[in-house]
């Protein structure tokens, strides 16, 4: 009689034993497979009866990485070591192995699956199947083996970039890269795996010879490899900074790809425990759990979302016709309403604009875009025709009126149960819902541009939202593929508010006599994808005046509008709209803005203002410090009370680095206590503005933290 196993099941048939991985949800790698796995193939080795085995997984995936919670709770560089080293030794005990393994691929093949694969001697894949190392993507490297396996198969150039990137590939470019061996139908897989067993048990393919390490005709010589590796560093180092693990896995491959691979994995296995230790590790397997948890709130807990089939979506401009983009593409029937036919049209063009990426890369054809069209999505000009909808989104003109007035007109055509939503970026949801017989139906809905390629939605509850349509918003994101984020409502909600906080003591420190310039690079120094300056210009100086302006008439003193921040409104340069804003888009290439560089220094010397030589970090200090004290005073306020989807929402949102963790992560790092004193230095620097939230007074006293885990 077989052992029993909880992770791994064992079936045998005329003298090949086929080995099921089944660690529900997604048979990831964990502490007790790999004991059950390494079991279960010491028996099947020990066997006479078997001559060949088949490693496959049950359900839709083969392995699709690891128990994330295992390696979060690693916090020692020992116990990350003997981690990586179990799943190395069971791998390379696959390679050795006596008796020929053949992989057959039945789903998702990440990470330690991967590997796994990588040391079999015969890999299937069904079609379909996604296969990759995304281990960088949350700050480690592949550390059982892959590093070391994979340029053998496929080169050292097509290996470079897949390893530290994580990105993963269908299985059709796997073959043709010579990762696998041969596509099947999923029915087949097995059936076909049988087969090739039985052509390594009558000698026709030769186990030894089909070893991974053994494989050296598709690896360059070591002066080439030093130079493709260098290349690949210098091309990549801006895409890289602030991270660890890219850079970690081309030290692998420039120390490794040696005739004495163990070594070469022990090596890999050392640094994969650096990695694992390290802040950067943390924070990216925290937004990886937390992304995973998001809208996971527990007053929806238990509530059944009502099932969304049809959408309409009110307006085709760039935010409309990028949701519409989003909703016939995962299969939702879609209704675009607009103002006339010449609006529709031109909405058309926009949605249409949206595949053009897609198209390019060969992912779909034009053919294919008129057939999604002519199926998923209706045009009209008549509210009327949305009657029957589940869902309406709405992006027309900001303006209250406009909204309200549509809303009423709805109210009175849709079911009783459709979700109004809107995806206003500024005006109060509560408000707006006052226009409807039952406001407990209206919910925010605010994408960010691209709506069809950023991943946050925020999700704004209104003063009488209720449970069932918060609940059925949520899950409604998620089945368009967005990380949810709730928060409630409030100026500016969460993302808007936090954005501009973080980046108001930009005014102050020029007002101080600190270089523009300076700020913009070491803003980008710390991460972010672009300066106060160069944010303002692309999203229009005179909106982000009139938030600004729009908070300090809702939000009182504290948010008064500097004075610099007037002056420089006053010029009617606007951005890049207008050609010209703190830089001059007139050129081949942006200068600084003269008119807006006059202003500044007129300010500056009415006011006696020197230049002013301040550190990289003084900047980065001030701007951080006041961003947090914002997300502190929101928490006081109730618009949120969950860090980890305050720090989802500034990384999907507004670009903040996950390497870092996010604006609370960061905070709790630096300490509460340090941000509460640099805040009041700088209150008594520049004013109002930067005054502590009580919250921030009450945790430096008590010591305690954004996470509380």
């Amino acid at each position: 009689m077989r052992a029993e196993y909880e992770t791994v099941r064992i079936a045998v048939e005329d003298g090949v034993a086929a080995l099921t991985i089944d660690n529900p949800p997604v048979n990831q790698m964990s502490s007790q497979l790999s004991r059950d796995l390494t079991q279960a193939l010491t028996e099947s080795f020990a066997d006479s009866e078997i001559k060949a085995l088949i490693l496959t997984g049950a359900g839709t995936n083969f392995v699709a990485g690891a128990d994330i919670t295992e390696l979060q709770a690693i916090k020692n560089k020992e116990d990350a070591f003997q981690l990586a080293w179990t799943a190395a030794e069971l791998f390379n005990s696959i390679e050795a192995s006596s008796k020929p393994i053949i992989a057959a691929i039945n789903g998702n093949c990440l990470g330690g699956g991967l590997e796994m694969a990588l040391a079999c001697h015969y890999r299937v894949a069904a079609k379909g199947a996604h296969l990759g190392l995304p281990e960088v993507q949350i700050g480690v490297i592949p550390g059982a083996g892959g590093i070391q396996r994979l340029p053998r198969l496929i080169g050292l150039p097509d290996a470079l970039p897949l390893i530290t990137t994580g990105q993963s590939i269908p299985a059709e470019k796997g073959l043709l890269m010579g990762l696998l061996d041969e596509l099947d139908d999923s029915d087949g897989l097995v059936a076909t795996c049988l087969k090739t067993a039985h052509r390594f048990i009558s000698g026709e393919l030769d186990r030894d010879r089909r070893m991974t390490k053994r494989r050296k005709d598709r690896l360059p010589g070591n002066e080439e490899k030093k130079a493709l590796i260098e290349n690949f560093r210098t091309k990549n180092a801006k895409r890289f900074k602030g991270t660890i693990a890219p850079f970690k896995t081309l030290e692998a491959l420039d120390k490794g790809l040696s005739d004495d691979m163990e070594a070469d994995i022990r090596r890999d296995v050392d640094l994969f425990s650096e990695c694992a230790i390290s802040d950067v590790a943390k924070n990216l397997i925290g937004v990886f759990l937390n992304t995973r948890a998001a809208g996971r709130l527990p007053r929806i807990n238990g509530v059944k979302p009502a099932r969304i089939k049809k959408v309409a979506m009110l307006g085709g401009g760039v935010m409309g016709s990028g949701i519409v983009h989003l909703l016939i593409n995962n299969g939702f029937d879609s209704i675009l309403w607009d103002v006339n036919e010449q609006a529709v049209r031109k909405a058309l063009k926009s949605v249409r604009k949206t595949f053009a990426f897609a198209i390019k890369q060969n992912k779909m054809t034009d053919q294919d875009l008129e057939k999604l069209l002519g199926k998923r999505l209706t045009t009209t000009t008549s509210p009327e025709d949305l009657k029957e909808v589940d869902l309406v989104i709405e992006a027309v003109l900001e303006d209250m009126k406009v909204k309200q007035d549509l809303w009423k007109r709805l109210d009175l055509i849709c079911k009783p149960e459709t979700i109004f939503a809107t995806n206003t970026s500024a005006l109060p949801i509560t408000e707006m819902a006052s226009a409807l017989s039952d406001p407990s139906r209206m919910i925010g809905l605010h994408f960010f541009n691209p709506a069809h390629r950023m991943q946050l939605l925020e999700i704004i509850s209104a003063a009488k939202t209720s449970i069932q349509t918060l609940a059925t918003s949520v899950a409604f994101a998620r089945s368009i593929g967005k990380t949810p984020v709730v928060v409630n409502d409030g100026p500016g909600f969460y993302v808007s508010r936090q954005l501009i906080a973080l980046f108001a003591g930009h005014v102050y420190l020029v007002a101080d006599g600190v270089d523009q310039n300076q700020i913009e690079r070491a803003v980008k120094d710390f991460g972010m994808h672009m300066g106060p300056a160069e944010l303002d210009d692309l999203t229009g100086i005179d909106i982000g005046y009139h938030v600004r302006k729009t908070f300090e008439q809702r939000l009182g003193e504290r948010y008064t509008v500097h004075p610099l921040t007037e002056l420089i409104y006053r010029t009617g340069c606007y951005g890049r709209k207008t050609g010209s804003g703190y830089m001059d888009y007139s050129g081949e290439r942006p200068v600084p803005n003269k008119k807006v560089a006059d202003v500044a220094q007129k300010y500056l010397s009415d006011n006696g203002v020197s230049p002013k030589q301040v550190s990289d970090q003084e900047i980065v200090d001030t701007l951080l410090a006041l961003g947090i004290n914002e997300a502190a005073l929101m928490i006081e306020e109730g618009i949120c009370d969950r860090p980890q989807d305050m720090d989802l929402a500034m990384i999907y949102g507004a670009g903040f680095p996950s390497y870092r963790g996010g604006i609370l992560r960061y905070a709790d790092k630096w300490g509460a206590a340090n941000v509460f004193h640099k805040l009041v230095e700088l209150e008594r620097r520049y004013g109002l503005r930067f005054r502590p939230a009580a919250l921030l007074k009450d945790m430096a006293d008590s010591g305690t933290r954004f996470y509380r885990e």
